[in-house]
């Protein structure tokens, strides 16, 4: 990352230009888009006709319910589940054809923190750093989330709000322009969600393009620039941070959802 994630000689990322492999599949613009996006398990359907487009440096927050469908949808976009109708596309390649290739531009922090619990904190960094590319970033991004004295810690001895500052070092570490970040400040103390607030403020100004979800109606103002309420699979309310407050987004939320916050 650049100088937020303390690698001030790493310069933020580029989308795949003319020159890449990816040649004729990337757009060269890292938005995320979907458009009627579906996701049914049996006769269920988590996602239904799913629509929407954050533009590069743009924040969006997903809110809603209890098995509303963020969580799926943070999985399709992040490719750990294949989506079962329309079209889901990170910086125009298909989440479903090219697969392979958006894992290497995102960023992702999920329920599941990826963290080998049988390795210290510097082995899981180094492990991740390998598999992107040789990196000497590890040991700088440990220090940026707070766990240089954890370092030699196996992850599965660290606190819970501990392993999740170190899945978010590790979601940086090999500097994506999309990050794709669902709760990710579970487990965190009222400092680390302030550091995570202006960690996302310095990587949306740096143009990645950001999708977070949440359970917390006010901090979803904090890490966004806008809110879109998700129920039942469908996206039912989306507006501008600069169009609510905390009153009207829960009064919103209440009217769309059938449920008072």
């Amino acid at each position: 990352m650049s100088e937020a994630l303390g690698c001030s000689d790493v310069a933020a990322p580029r989308a795949a230009n003319a020159e890449s492999s990816f040649v004729g599949e990337a757009t060269g613009v890292w938005d995320v888009s979907t458009r009627g996006l579906w996701k049914t398990f049996g006769p269920l359907a988590a996602l239904r006709s799913v629509t929407l487009r954050v533009a590069p440096g743009e924040r969006l927050a997903i809110i809603g319910p209890n098995g509303s469908g963020k969580s799926t949808l943070l999985r399709v976009l992040a490719t750990l589940l294949r989506p079962s109708s329309g079209t889901a596309l990170v910086g125009g390649l298909d989440v479903r054809r090219d697969a392979a290739q958006v894992r290497r531009y995102i960023g992702v922090v999920s329920h599941h923190t990826f963290l080998y619990r049988d390795l210290t904190s510097r082995e899981n960094m180094e492990f991740y750093a390998r598999l992107a590319d040789p990196s000497e970033r590890a040991q700088c991004q440990l220090g940026l989330v707070g766990l240089e004295k954890q370092r030699d810690t196996l992850a599965r001895d660290l606190s819970r709000g501990m392993q999740q500052r170190l899945a978010l070092a590790r979601a940086f570490l090999h500097d994506p322009p999309v990050l794709l970040l669902d709760e990710p400040d579970t487990g965190l103390d009222q400092r680390w969600c302030a550091f995570l607030t202006e960690l996302l403020d310095r990587a949306a100004l740096e143009g990645r393009t950001i999708i977070v979800t949440t359970h917390n109606l006010e901090r979803s103002l904090d890490l966004s620039e806008r809110v879109a309420v998700l129920n039942a699979g469908k996206v039912v309310f989306s507006a501008r941070r600069g169009d609510l407050d905390v009153e009207s987004l829960r009064e919103n939320y209440a009217r769309c959802t059938g449920v008072t916050l």
